[in-house]
């Protein structure tokens, strides 16, 4: 026999065998739970029996519940153990020469195992886990220190447990475990718990709002042959029996339209959706939807629908109609849903935001359209495949909705945006359609829907000539939909909302995977694949290698500017603005400002220096309200005279605004900066949507988010390659710097 000691797993396994060759069932088949133990909790203190009658007596079986051990005890001839079950927690308490245990077949009082006889009381002790569900009867009492204890007549294991459930303390504090391991998080967290909870609850008010309002409940095809619906990539798979590629649904929106064809009138589908796009705390690539239509309504009867649905779901729920949230840059906003609503014309507001009236692009006018976002500095990468329409989404995206954090009714929609929505009557480029965005993010979405077969067919074709010409995000025609309007479509208005950003809301969650009870995750084998590959090469690569290298790529830049300062600002002035005039952009700024003091100090730079200008270059932005024209300008002017900062630095900061202020990034202390600024931003925006966050982050996949398209719109992708032009250094080289930077 070896002995090397067991470990947790292996002496768990051993005294279950034990106790099955006891003759003990580990794995009851059934129980029937009499009372919860909310229901015990809430009893009458007059139920309660003398604890000095019980401990000279015993109990009886009044009382019988069912839940997993969270904890147990001995003291003596005592033992206490916490059940949890899915309502609450009681102690219970097992004391020697008064309990019995039910094997499954027989009541007993001592019991053989592994040679030895011993009592039940023993077995309590010695064979019961953390973590084991465990069936007791009994009677209530309450101890010497007021704790509501049920006194054990007899018990019953339900479930052995192998494998221990973490730390009882803390609960899970790795971030990844917790969504692999969801069970364990809702075990040992009750606030993720009561999330799920709520999240049940919000379905059920939902639910029945619907069947109040008289909507049918149906179920549309997960699987289709065609991927419309709405303008997003789709996920495709093989289907054998038929020989043919299909597609994963993007949305239930055109089988529920067919409904109302077929006689139906209201209505609703609450479902998964599909869509193969970039992922990040704000989206998922599968989520959750509710979706209805009712016929003989349009967009208007849909704003005061949603309004009236929320009423009720926040009276249900007994919810506060003001939500503190948190916004993008993580300040704290508070949220009022009470209705009416505020309502924000799209076009008009795109249009004070941006200078571009979108309203007078068509189709055929991709070209001028991305040249005019272009000339207004709100270009990025892969423009140049995007049609008219996801060139409108996203200007919309970069200039408008980051500033909506109050639930709003934006509508107004030019008719290029939404070929399934029908257009205005008073004004043809115009489609009857809202959506509520709430922080930032889109909640829910309404049209006036297009019913007429004709124009249908001709936004289709349109449509699919954005996916000829590379718009993997362009709505997908559907020759079965328009045969069904064909025969005769009502006028009717659609609605659609994601379950998990309104539930994210609801609890204050900044991730959507909080909201996702088991939410999917990369292979393990492929998740620590990214964090072992290279490891070899970075045990062999020295200190001074790194360093060598570093100069290498330094030698080959302007020679950095010689300064030489009579006075400069302290660190505590430059915080002491920065707490004056940052809000949104405070995090941001504070990240670039640390990723300037890493560089400073491998370049024998002045880290003060380094670090002040990273923290100030956008100082002025939440001020100005991040109006492009005005930034550096002014106002920047006037708070540098604050702190008396010399103007040499002033133009270090206003340089990485380049095209704007005029001052050319030609020193070290510039060339850093300008490729620091965005670059960090976007490593920091991807670390949110990892369950690790910065650790473990690789610089390869940096690289694959640059390319997805869908991931951090608002990024121009050719800022973040400034490295590239200032520095002669590679995204493969200048990333790991920065990532080491920000993990430090």
């Amino acid at each position: 026999m070896s002995d090397t000691p067991l470990n947790e797993y292996e002496t768990r396994l051993q005294r279950l065998q034990q106790l099955k060759s006891a003759g003990v069932i580990p794995y009851a088949n059934k129980y029937n739970k009499k009372h919860a133990i909310s229901d015990l909790i809430a009893l009458s203190s007059d139920t309660y029996a003398d604890a000095d009658v019980l401990m000279s007596e015993g109990a009886t079986p009044v009382y019988s519940t069912a839940g997993r051990m969270m904890s147990f005890r001995t003291m003596g001839k005592l033992s206490f153990a916490t059940l949890r079950d899915a309502t609450w927690d009681i102690q219970i308490c097992f004391v020697k020469g008064l309990c019995k245990f039910y094997t499954g077949r027989h009541v007993v009082t001592e019991i053989e195992i592994a040679g030895q006889e011993i009592n039940t009381y023993k077995l309590a002790e010695k064979f019961l886990d953390i973590g084991d569900f465990v069936w007791v009867t009994g009677e209530l009492f309450v101890t010497k220190h007021g704790e509501l204890t049920i006194f054990v007549d007899t018990y019953q294991l339900l479930s052995k447990a192998l494998r221990p459930l973490g730390d009882k303390r803390h609960g899970i504090q790795d971030e990844e475990k917790k969504y692999r391991k969801r069970y364990l998080d809702m075990t040992m967290n009750q606030e993720s718990y009561e999330r799920f909870q709520l999240r049940s609850q919000f379905l059920k008010a939902l639910r029945e709002f619907y069947r109040k309002e008289q909507f049918v409940e149906i179920d549309t095809p997960i699987l289709g042959n065609s991927a419309s619906g709405a303008a997003a990539a789709p996920f495709m798979t093989h289907h054998h029996d038929f020989d043919t590629d299909v597609f994963l649904r993007i949305a239930p929106e055109i089988a529920l339209k067919m409904a109302t064809v077929g006689r139906f009138e209201k209505v609703f589908e609450i479902g998964r959706n599909f869509r193969n796009e970039g992922s990040d705390p704000s989206h998922m690539q599968e989520f959750t939807v509710v979706e209805h239509y009712a016929v003989y309504r349009n967009y208007e009867d849909n704003m005061r629908f949603m309004e009236e649905l929320f009423d009720y779901i926040f009276d249900q729920l007994w919810l506060d109609p003001v939500i503190p949230i948190k916004d993008k840059q993580w300040e704290i906003r508070k949220v009022d849903r009470s209705t009416p609503r505020e309502r924000i014309d799209y076009i008009q507001w795109v249009h004070k935001e941006s200078g571009i009236d979108i309203s007078t692009y068509g189709p055929d006018d991709a070209d001028a359209l991305r040249q005019d976002i272009k000339n207004a500095w709100h270009s990025r990468e892969w423009m140049e495949e995007q049609a008219t329409a996801t060139l409108i989404d996203y200007l919309y995206k970069k200039v408008m909705r980051p500033k909506i954090v109050w639930p709003a009714f934006v509508y107004n929609y030019p008719k290029t945006m939404q070929p399934l929505a029908r257009q205005s009557d008073d004004d043809a480029e115009i489609v009857e359609q809202f959506q509520v965005v709430v922080n930032g993010r889109e909640i829910c979405k309404a049209y006036s829907e297009l019913v007429d077969p004709i124009i249908q067919v001709q936004n289709f074709d349109e449509q699919s000539d954005a996916v000829d010409a590379g718009d993997d995000e362009a709505t997908r025609g559907d020759d079965d939909f328009v045969l069904s309007m064909e025969h005769g479509m009502p006028c009717q208005s659609g609605f659609g909302m994601g379950i998990e950003r309104v539930v994210a809301l609801l609890t204050q969650q900044d991730n959507l995977r909080d909201v996702f009870m088991f939410p999917l995750m990369k292979p393990q084998h492929k998740a620590s694949e990214e964090s072992d590959e290279g490891q070899m090469k970075s045990d062999e690569a020295s200190g001074q290698a790194n360093a060598d290298a570093l100069w290498t790529w330094t030698s080959n830049i302007s020679n950095a500017i010689e300064r030489s300062y009579e006075w400069l600002p302290s660190i505590d002035q430059a915080h002491a603005l920065a707490d004056k005039y940052l809000t949104d952009t405070r995090r941001h700024c504070e990240q670039v400002g640390q990723v300037m003091r890493y560089f400073a100090q491998q370049l024998w730079e002045d880290e003060d220096i380094w670090y002040m200008t990273g923290l100030l270059h956008d100082i002025d932005r939440d001020h100005i309200a991040k109006d492009a024209d005005r930034h550096l300008k002014d106002e920047f002017d006037a708070m540098m005279d604050e702190i008396d900062m010399p103007q040499t630095l002033r133009d270090d900061i206003r340089s990485h605004w380049e095209w704007l202020t005029g001052v050319p990034v030609d020193s070290l202390i510039r060339k850093y900066l300008a490729s620091v600024d965005e670059l960090s931003w976007f490593v920091y925006a991807y670390s949110l949507m990892r369950p690790t966050g910065m650790e473990g982050m690789k610089a390869k996949s940096i690289k694959k988010k640059i390319k997805d398209k869908a991931f951090a719109k608002w990024v121009d992708r050719a800022h973040l390659k400034h490295c590239e032009v200032y520095l002669d250094m590679s995204l493969d080289e200048f990333v790991p710097q920065v990532i080491e930077a920000m993990q430090s």
